[in-house]
């Protein structure tokens, strides 16, 4: 959550701008959620804010969708819509968004994913390949020819531990 202090005077910011990002996967908004606005609607009616509420702005045409990983759950949503993974593919998604911007070999994959070394590195190509058919055009594991994978430098990925 960004915070800005627009103006400061004497040391203390005069203003703050908060901006807050509420994801709905569903027709309602979560508990907490609903306690934030009715906090911010508590400091609106006392004078002490002003709220400016807006809708996020829908995504640009070719822009990628937004991958949300859900832990606790096991799920993931790609543009805010569930995506069946196995166990495994999951494990791999996660474990990928765990180390951005690091290239992992296949023996590496498999020794952090799958746990073990006795099958062929081209079990690591097969699950790689099944992601990218789900996810059709969202970039999000890119190949290093001649080293392994990683990250998708584009790719939109959130981590939610507790959801």
């Amino acid at each position: 959550m960004p915070v800005t202090a627009v103006e400061r005077i004497g040391g203390k910011p005069a203003a703050v701008t908060v901006t807050i990002d509420i994801p709905l996967t569903g027709e309602s908004l979560p508990p907490q959620a609903r306690r934030l606005l009715e906090v911010v609607r508590e400091l609106v009616q006392a004078g002490d804010a002003v709220a400016q509420i807006e809708d996020a702005p829908a995504p640009a045409p070719g822009s990628p969708a937004k991958i949300t990983l859900l832990l606790a759950s096991r799920q993931m949503l790609v543009g805010g819509e569930l995506l069946p993974m196995t166990r495994l593919e999951f494990d791999l998604v996660q474990f990928l968004a765990d180390h951005p911007r690091r290239v992992f070999s296949r023996a590496q994959l498999l020794t952090g994913v799958w746990g073990y070394e006795h099958t062929g590195e081209r079990t690591v190509d097969v699950h790689v390949r099944r992601i990218r058919v789900k996810l059709g055009t969202v970039p999000l594991i890119t190949t290093v020819y001649g080293v392994g994978y990683r990250l998708a430098d584009d790719a939109s990925i959130v981590v939610r531990p507790h959801e």
